[in-house]
């Protein structure tokens, strides 16, 4: 195995953008790395070692567990121990199993984000639009929720060409020059009340597409191509299908009562 390659480039680096994707195995020594941020990368057996420390932190990816060793303590399962206090939507997720536990999740769901809509109705418009720490305002969480349930119902489990509304917005790492080609549009720039009617409109979609739903169905498998030419063909099961849609919206509830929490100083 060849040595690490030792880098040194902070100067460099200050404020700028960078493709780290030769960086594996590497060891950067020496470096001032306040403020950076990494995202939607890969950092299995990531250390820290012999740093000046001050606040870090860690988002994985969609909540998933990590083994977070600080001191040699194990600290993930704690983390993950609070979050449940603080959202149990999370517990009853991890127990969902059947097709009533399917409706009653998304009934949990519908519920949440409702009481999420009327706090937010009570906020100045320039907050429900405002970016913190470079996240998605709780305009675009809505806008990204409605793109999650076309993908996922429309595209999936209903097979619609023309499934995305064009307001939606895609992950991150969805190629800008390839929004058109699934009927996204770029320049939108809905409203909250007009974001809002559209996520709820897809929310009924999905309740009503689960009242019907028998246990022997979740077993069923789509396959389909979710966003062509980026994304290409895969299969899933109906109960996976479910899942995602019901995990973006607890995930993204999380991250939305985070960041209000963040705006008002609390």
């Amino acid at each position: 195995m060849s040595e690490p390659r030792h880098l040194h480039r902070s100067a460099e680096l200050k404020g700028a953008t960078i493709d780290a994707s030769d960086l594996g195995g590497a060891t950067v020594t020496g470096s001032d790395l306040r403020g950076v941020t990494v995202r939607e990368s890969y950092l299995d057996g990531l250390r820290i070692v012999g740093s000046v420390l001050g606040r870090i932190e860690i988002s994985s990816f969609a909540g998933d567990p990590a083994e977070v060793v600080v001191e040699g303590v194990g600290v993930w399962q704690l983390v993950s121990d609070v979050l449940d206090q603080r959202h149990p939507e999370r517990v009853q997720l991890r127990a969902v199993r059947t097709a009533d536990d399917h409706r009653a999740m998304w009934a949990t769901v519908e519920r949440l984000w409702e009481e999420l809509y009327a706090e937010a109705e009570r906020l100045p418009d320039d907050v429900r639009r405002t970016r913190v720490a470079g996240e998605w305002s709780l305009v675009e969480t809505v806008r990204h929720l409605v793109f999650a349930v076309d993908g996922w119902l429309g595209r999936m489990l209903r097979g619609t060409e023309q499934a995305y509304h064009p307001a939606g917005i895609p992950p991150t790492d969805f190629p800008a020059e390839h929004w058109t080609t699934i009927g996204l549009d770029p320049a939108a720039d809905p409203t909250w009340e007009e974001a809002v009617e559209v996520l709820r409109g897809r929310q009924h979609d999905v309740r009503a597409e689960l009242a019907s739903l028998t246990d022997e169905q979740l077993a069923e498998s789509r396959t389909i191509a979710i966003a062509p030419p980026v994304w290409g063909e895969e299969t899933a099961t109906v109960a996976q299908c479910f899942g995602v849609m019901q995990r973006e919206h607890v995930d993204h509830l999380r991250y939305a009562r985070r960041d209000l929490a963040t705006l008002r100083g609390t």
